[in-house]
Order: C-alpha cells, then structure tokens, then sequence
C-alpha cells in the first residue's frame, strides 16, 4: 500500500505541480496569484527547510557529526560564504552569481529524477539502471539546464549571459536524450508501468523549458514538482519503521521544521535588493538552499552503508533487504 502510494503520489504530484503552474502562470513579468504562491513556497522555501529533520534524528545525528567536513563545515561554508559575497557585492554584481547557483540546483533537481528513476526500478523488480540508461536522463537535464541559461529571461535574470546561440543546439541534444531514452526502456524486457512511468518523467522534467516563453510557465511546474516529490519521501521516511505514537511525533516534528524554517527563508528569498544588512540574509538564503544540496548528497548516497541501512528500515517496500543490495550500487542516490 506504502509502495503505491509513494508512486501515485510522486507522479500525481508531479504532473499536478505543472498542470497547476501553466494553468495559473501570470502574463509577462506580473506577480504570481496567491495560490501558485503558495504551490511555490510548499515546493521551495518548505522543502528546504526539511532538510533540517535529520538533525532531530539520533542515529543520523551522531553519522553527520563524524562527518563534520560534508554535513557541519562545507554548509557553515556555504552561508556564511555567500552571506559575506553578497553584503560586500553591489546587487549589480552580485546577480552574476545567480547563473552558476541555478546551473548547479536544477542538476540537483535531475539526479533526483534518476534516484527516483533508480527506486523505483528497486521497488518494482524492474532490474537495475544502466550506464546508458542513466546517461540518458542526465543529459537530459543538462540540456534542459543550457536552454534555461541561454534564456535568462525564463529564470527572471537581469544579466544577458550571450548564450541565446545555444537554445536549438539544446533543444537538439534534449530530444536526442529523450529519445534514446525512450528506445532503451522500449528494449527493456519486462520494464513494468510503475518504472516506465518514472523513467518517462524523468526523462521528460524539462520539457516545460523548450514550450514556453512565460517564467512561472516554463521553471515554477518543475521547480514545485522537485519540491514536492521531496515533501513526500520525506514525509514516508519520517513516518517509516516506528511505533506509532513516535511516527506522530516525527511527522508533526518534520511539518513543524518545515513551516517554521521555510518561512524564514521565504522572507530572506525577497531581500535581494535591500540593504547591505538583507542582502547579506538573500545571500545566506541562497547558501541554506545550497547546503542542502550538499547535506542530501551524502544522506541519500545509496552506495554508502549508513543511507542504505537507515532509508530500508525507514522504507522497506522501497528498499527491502534483498532488492536493496542488488540495486545500491547503480543508484547514485533516491535524492
């Protein structure tokens, strides 16, 4: 049941976040309706925030505090970093940052397509991942991801980064992507719906980019979506391999995290053009959002002894015992 629910709701939520985002996507550079707002914010600021859910967890607690480098040092890094870079920097200047940051969390977004992509070929039988496979959907995404950079205007960018040249080469090597992929699962002998359909979808995350000239049209569908997918594994592993009253207790743990933090970082997200004293807030906004990149890189690393042990306790009709250890190798990681 857990299984099916985890899938319907990674594909409903999915397809719903774009649905949603093109369907309430405003006109020109006007301000987003209160209700893609909030779709926004539950897929952005909240799901961040999350992240911090780990810390309130023992076992997890004691794995990242002997990994200071990864989990404590590189993040304090990250915040105070670009706190510091973006109080110093003029917002002119600054804004070049962007590009790069960008760049880096919608690759984020993809590898967390191939994790899912990864799991569920775990959870349904539907045999490992290959190199091709895999390959397929990265590329993807980093066609995706050149598209957004050679249209800057899609990510609400002041800066003209030349690129415009690189848009129908993009568009090329996306359908190249999508395509092979499509002819390796199609090769597959028994890939199984379940698979398929997460396969298909990560293949096709970015295809809003190459549609749509509008912003929230052609970015908010897929940046709620990633937000979204996230929100419910957690939500499945905060409520995974516990007695009942602590599975409460951790759920309403993670939801009050969630709000609390993802509000302060909601209200940091919109300091970009004030003071040196908000600027530097935007920046250790920008810094959270990419410490979490960091954190769940390593959480979520299925190769690793402690993020395989810890995810099949919490999701053993993900990852049980025995599916677990034939696919952790391929998977880079569920997130």
């Amino acid at each position: 049941m857990l299984r099916g629910i985890w899938l319907g709701g990674t594909v409903a939520l999915t397809l719903g976040c774009y649905v949603a985002s093109i369907a309430l996507a405003p006109a020109g550079s006007a301000q987003p309706v209160p209700a893609l707002g909030g779709l926004l914010f539950l897929g952005t600021s909240v799901h961040v925030a999350t992240t911090a859910w780990f810390w309130s967890v023992p076992e997890v607690r004691g794995h990242m505090l002997a990994r200071r480098g990864r989990y404590v040092l590189a993040p304090v890094a990250l915040v105070v970093g670009t706190a510091v870079l973006a109080a110093a920097a003029s917002p002119r200047a600054f804004v070049w940052v962007l590009p790069v940051f960008l760049a880096w969390q919608f690759f984020h977004f993809q590898k967390q397509n191939l994790g899912l992509a990864a799991l569920s070929a775990t959870a349904y039988g539907a045999g490992r991942l290959d190199r091709a496979e895999r390959a397929c959907v990265t590329a993807a995404g980093v066609a995706g991801i050149v598209a957004l950079l050679s249209r800057p205007e899609l990510l609400q960018l002041t800066v003209d980064l030349r690129l415009r040249f690189l848009f129908p080469p993009a568009a090329i090597a996306y359908s190249a992507a999508v395509g092979a992929g499509c002819v390796l699962l199609l090769r597959r002998r028994r890939p199984g719906v379940a698979f398929a359909a997460v396969y298909v979808m990560a293949l096709l995350f970015f295809l809003p980019v190459f549609l749509f000239a509008s912003p929230y049209a052609a970015v908010a569908g897929l940046t709620a979506a990633h937000g979204y997918q996230y929100l419910l594994i957690m939500a499945l592993v905060a409520g995974g391999g516990r007695p009942v009253l602590s599975r409460l207790v951790s759920l309403a743990l993670l939801l009050n995290i969630g709000l609390l933090l993802g509000t302060v970082l909601n209200l940091a997200s919109h300091l970009h053009d004030s003071s040196a004293a908000g600027r530097a807030l935007y920046g250790a906004y920008l810094g959270a959002v990419m410490a979490h990149f960091v954190i769940d890189a390593g959480l979520w690393r299925l190769r690793d002894e402690f993020p395989r042990r810890f995810l099949t306790r919490r999701l053993p009709y993900l990852l049980g015992a025995g599916r677990a250890s034939a696919a952790a190798a391929p998977a880079d990681r569920v997130h």
